[in-house]
C-alpha cells in the first residue's frame, strides 16, 4: 500500500494509509540484505562447504560474525547445516532451494556491481 502526503493548511506535510508491515522490497532486505549474508549465500551456491573453507573464503568477516549469519540463514530456511562425523568434528552447510531462489538477483547485483566506476565504495 503506498501512503497519501497531503499538506495541511500551515504547508505541513502528512503522510496517511501508510503501510504498517514494511514492502516487499525492505522485507527482503531485511532477510538476506545483512552483512556478509549475500556472500554467504553466494559461496554456497556450488555444492557444501565446510566452515571453515566458508569463512576462508568471505574474506574480512570474523568467525563469530559468519557464524551468527548462518544461524539466521539456518532459522529462515535459506541453508542447512551437517556435522560431519569426522575426526576432529566438523560442519557443513548447504543452500536450499528456497536460498537458491536468491542467486538470480545475487548474480544480478554483481553484475550491477561490476559496472560501477572503481570509485564508487560502499562508504561513499
Amino acid at each position: 500500500m503506498r501512503a497519501r502526503v497531503e499538506e495541511d493548511d500551515q504547508g505541513r506535510r502528512n503522510a496517511y494509509d501508510a503501510c504498517f508491515e514494511p514492502c516487499a522490497i525492505e522485507r527482503g532486505m531485511r532477510i538476506i540484505g545483512g552483512k556478509w549474508t549475500g556472500s554467504i549465500l553466494w559461496h554456497l551456491k556450488d555444492e557444501p562447504v565446510r566452515f571453515n573453507d566458508l569463512a576462508r573464503m568471505v574474506g574480512g568477516a570474523s568467525k563469530k560474525m559468519i557464524t551468527e549469519r548462518l544461524r539466521q540463514l539456518e532459522g529462515q530456511g535459506l541453508v542447512t547445516r551437517q556435522v560431519l562425523d569426522t575426526a576432529p568434528v566438523s560442519v557443513q552447510y548447504e543452500i536450499t532451494d528456497l536460498g537458491s531462489t536468491a542467486l538470480g538477483f545475487l548474480d544480478e547485483l554483481r553484475k550491477w556491481s561490476e559496472g560501477l566506476p572503481q570509485h564508487m565504495t560502499a562508504e561513499a
